[in-house]
């Protein structure tokens, strides 16, 4: 993976039409839950983010390998990014279990999240996969403002700069000192990229 951390943390999509504008509320409506139930317990939230954010991905990427064999015709790199997407946002997924250790009630929000995003985002992307992948384009812009927030809170102390768990020390290939910012640091150049191809997926449709 890339170690690049030189990204644009501020790029935003101005809703444009309606259904911008309904990705939009959508999102921040999810963001409101968030802040909500975690507050400032960024780590736990991690985990339930990467919940939502491991499903896109793969439910793209399978409908558009359907539609392409319908068609007969190339996805054009679509596939491959979108799994890839699926596959990273997994091992965001299994890096922060390694260090929220979620608790019982947290693995149980785990499951039903899965199965309700997963039946929401495959029934938009059925109907309007525009939308869809523009709700994942503010997903990710909101993804990028928490782990903006959860740096900050390890920068000034507030939460323990803690070592970096092994499996994404090999992931990132991060040095065997890597601490909890650089993991932060790396999870958000993904979130920034996930951003941009979302939203240019959108763009395109």
């Amino acid at each position: 993976m890339t170690d690049n951390t030189e990204i644009n943390l501020n790029i935003h999509h101005q809703p444009t039409c309606l259904r911008d504008h309904i990705a939009f509320s959508l999102v921040k409506f999810m963001r409101f839950f968030a802040d909500t139930f975690f507050r400032k317990r960024y780590g736990h939230r991690a985990v339930i983010l990467e919940t939502v954010a491991a499903v896109p991905g793969m439910v793209g990427g399978m409908l558009k390998h359907l539609k392409c064999l319908r068609r007969i015709e190339d996805d054009e790199g679509w596939i491959r990014e979108l799994l890839d997407e699926a596959e990273n946002e997994r091992m965001h997924l299994m890096t922060f279990i390694k260090i929220a250790q979620p608790n019982f009630l947290e693995r149980c929000l785990i499951i039903f999240a899965q199965i309700a995003i997963f039946t929401c985002y495959l029934t938009l992307y059925i109907f309007t996969p525009k939308t869809a992948h523009r709700v994942v384009g503010y997903l990710e812009e909101e993804a990028v403002i928490s782990y903006t927030h959860y740096l900050n809170e390890v920068e000034r102390g507030a939460t323990p700069n803690v070592d970096a768990p092994a499996i994404a020390k090999e992931y990132w290939n991060l040095s065997e000192d890597a601490k909890l910012a650089d993991l932060i640091r790396v999870v958000r150049a993904d979130e920034c990229k996930h951003r941009d191809v979302n939203h240019r997926f959108a763009n395109q449709l």
